[in-house]
């Protein structure tokens, strides 16, 4: 899977802007604040339907602009693709693919895969469990529009049974019917959403263990921590174990249990990596994580995502960015730097100069 081509109007800081793409190493260099993380954000929202950066659409146009518009053409081993997003100022964004018209975020995000590496991602291991969380959602929906389906749904449902919880904390209830009946759809869809979690850390965790032997010669476990801790996961088992936990749940007027609180357990050399790994350890751990997100969806789908590099490069040390390097070579990857001598480069690597929002051509 690569993409091609790409075109800015009224984005962040772009007013007009076409750039053409390699297959395959793309160096998107310059100063700071001149642009070059706006167009791994506008691949990012083909994928994702959404900005990694910000939840306002307004935030991504241009300032003085009423509207901007992203068009992308990109490619799999079976199809060719031409995409455009219109945000407008005062409504909701319209998104075609080859001309038909996008109406859920679960139709988008099967069509262009991309794995983000940031600065931030080498917090994964030492950071929240939302992070951790985020990390297994973002992977699995790009693949099953029916997990993003049932996530969606299950958080909904979530939503109001806390409302409802609040409310009869206030009211001094020790019950609800209505109670039973949230719990019900949430072991519904938390049965579906479970087993594909549990396959995707598995996965996950062969890859990655993999990936953390060659880069440190250490042992890399990965482990699902789930929210819900019954010895069986259909909907039956689900919704007595949450029924089980009421009177708890409205003490606190707020859901205690559920796939809300799930998280991964990480190891490196069999000790916990969260609290004893050094910050060596840590990023490695959160590297490997990262290159097997790739592999995962490389592996379900048998096409290699875009990789988009934010400036990643000067986070690692010259180890583990060799390694990196070495992984990437015959991907097409999106790299941003402010110094181009951090990345290695060979005969198809592309370099893309970024002034003010514009790519500058070079002599």
């Amino acid at each position: 899977m690569y993409i091609s081509f790409l075109s800015l109007s009224g984005f962040r800081n772009y007013s007009a802007e076409k750039i053409e793409f390699s297959p395959y190493t793309n160096v998107i260099y310059g100063d700071n604040a001149q642009g070059k993380t706006n167009i791994l954000e506008a691949v990012y929202i083909f994928s994702q339907g959404r900005s990694h950066r910000t939840k306002s659409d307004r935030e991504l146009i241009k300032f003085g602009e009423d509207f901007a518009k992203l068009s992308l053409d990109f490619h799999d081993s079976e199809r060719d693709y031409s995409a455009v997003i219109r945000m407008v100022k005062n409504g909701k964004k319209n998104i075609s693919v080859n001309h038909v018209q996008i109406t859920k975020l679960s139709m988008l995000m099967n069509y262009l895969n991309v794995v983000m590496f940031s600065p931030e991602d080498l917090d994964l291991v030492k950071g929240s469990p939302a992070a951790r969380r985020r990390f297994i959602d973002l992977s699995i929906s790009q693949l099953y529009p029916r997990y993003l389906t049932s996530l969606i749904d299950y958080h909904k449902t979530l939503s109001q049974k806390n409302s409802l919880l609040k409310a009869l904390k206030f009211k001094g209830v020790k019950s609800d019917v209505m109670l039973s009946v949230w719990n019900e759809q949430l072991a519904i869809e938390a049965s579906k959403l479970i087993e594909y979690r549990r396959e995707f850390v598995r996965l996950v965790d062969d890859f990655a263990s993999k990936i953390q032997k060659e880069i440190s010669q250490e042992t890399l476990k990965i482990s699902y921590s789930p929210g819900i801790r019954c010895d069986e996961t259909d909907k039956s088992s689900i919704f007595r174990y949450l029924e089980h936990n009421q009177r708890r749940e409205i003490e606190f007027a707020s859901a205690q249990v559920g796939i809300q609180r799930d998280d991964l357990h990480i190891s490196v050399n069999g000790r916990d990596a969260r609290i004893y790994g050094s910050q060596g350890q840590q990023r490695t751990a959160a590297l490997s994580m990262k290159i097997a997100q790739a592999d995962y969806i490389q592996s379900v789908k048998g096409e290699y995502p875009v990789l988009l590099l934010d400036d990643i490069m000067s986070e690692l040390d010259i180890g583990r960015r060799m390694y990196l390097s070495q992984k990437i070579r015959d991907k097409q990857v999106l790299i941003t730097s402010t110094d181009t001598d951090l990345i290695e480069s060979t005969q198809d690597t592309k370099l893309l100069h970024i002034k003010n929002g514009s790519v500058v051509k070079e002599e």
